[in-house]
This record gives structure tokens, sequence and C-alpha cells, in this order.
């Protein structure tokens, strides 16, 4: 029978530096795409916003996923790349010298940005019924960690 929820111990482990990149992509209207590289989005630019919230949401990752080990965040990339016609991919990379890898909160940080964004546009991808037929976030993933 298994001992039940447990955070590991990594006491024995020898800080290193850390580094994790995971990526994921929002699909929205065309339209909605053109208004965000025109600046006409009325909540404000989602690149922007969406960077803060990767970078608080990072930094808040031991809180919100229950095991994962508060660690010293030393850095944090976010790159935005629009993909025509009707995609926007959010890459996240998170560096730190610590005793765990840093990819849950590379993760938590792209979930972040990939909601902020849908967030900040939801008035222009909604249809006549206040659905979202349009929208979808998708290939949340770890692209590359690294140890050294």
């Amino acid at each position: 029978m298994s001992p039940g929820p447990r955070m590991i111990d990594i006491s024995d482990k020898s800080p290193q530096l850390r580094v994790a990149t995971a990526e994921g992509v929002i699909k929205l209207r065309p339209e909605t795409l053109r208004l965000i590289k025109e600046g006409k989005i009325e909540k404000g630019d989602p690149v922007q916003i969406s960077t803060i919230a990767a970078i608080m949401a990072v930094k808040k990752t031991p809180e919100m996923v229950p095991l994962a080990h508060p660690i010293l965040i030393e850095g944090v990339q976010v790159e935005h790349v629009f993909e025509e016609p009707d995609k926007i991919r959010v890459r996240v990379t998170v560096k730190s010298h610590g005793k765990t890898g840093v990819e849950m909160e590379a993760l938590v940080g792209v979930s972040a940005a990939l909601l902020a964004i849908w967030d900040v546009v939801k008035k222009y991808e909604k249809d006549d019924k206040g659905e979202y037929p349009f929208t979808s976030i998708n290939e949340i993933r770890v692209l590359e960690k690294k140890k050294t």
C-alpha cells in the first residue's frame, strides 16, 4: 500500500544550475490576433499582461502544485511567437541554482500566461451564444530541462 502523498527528500542532493523551458499554444480567431498586433485590445496588451502572469505564477508554483519544493527563482524569460493565422506560442524558461528541477515552474508559468491571454481577449472570442468555439489552449509541454 502506498504511504500517501509526500514531498521527496532532496537534502542529500547538491545544488546545481537548473534550467527548464516549457511552451504552449493558444488558438484564437484570426481577427483577435490582428487586434492584438494592432494594439486594439480593450483590457491592454495581452503579451505584456501574460508575461507578468507567467512570472508571478512561476514564483507561486509551490502554492499551486502541492508537492513542489519552494525554490529560489533566479531568472524567468517569457517569449511570445505569433503563428499566422490564429495562434500565439508562449515559451517560458526558468533558471535556479538548487537541488530540484524547475520544470513545474516553467509549466505553471506557461499555463498562467496562456490563461491570461484568454482572459484579456475573451470579449473578442465569444460567439453569439457567449461560447468559445474557436478558442483553445494546447500543446503544453516541457521542451527542455538541464542541470549543470
